[in-house]
């Protein structure tokens, strides 16, 4: 699982979002496009430092049900590719190791 986060970190020129997770995974937020993110999320917790998880996803691959300082939101893919996050290693090699 980390090294498929790696491999999309280099694809992406180093630059991983929300909408590059796979349900379970985990990251820390990094980075928000304050200008183009609903304010909503940004009340609700969704700024840097806090860690984000992928819940779900729709059937057709929009809204992506994420979890964020303790709030479960449904947001669409285009604002999460606006979310840049740090993969929290610990965690995504912990679940590895399980499975």
């Amino acid at each position: 699982m980390y090294f498929r986060i790696l491999f999309i970190m280099i694809l992406n020129n180093m630059r991983i979002t929300v909408s590059d997770l796979k349900i379970g995974e985990k990251g820390i937020i990094k980075q928000v496009c304050m200008q183009a993110i609903p304010l909503k999320l940004l009340e609700m917790g969704c700024i840097p430092t806090k860690e984000i998880e992928l819940i779900q996803i729709a059937p057709l691959n929009d809204p992506l049900y994420i979890k964020v300082n303790g709030s479960h939101l449904a947001i669409r893919r285009e604002v999460a590719d606006l979310i840049e996050i740090e993969p929290n290693q610990a965690t995504n090699l912990c679940e590895t190791i399980q499975s």
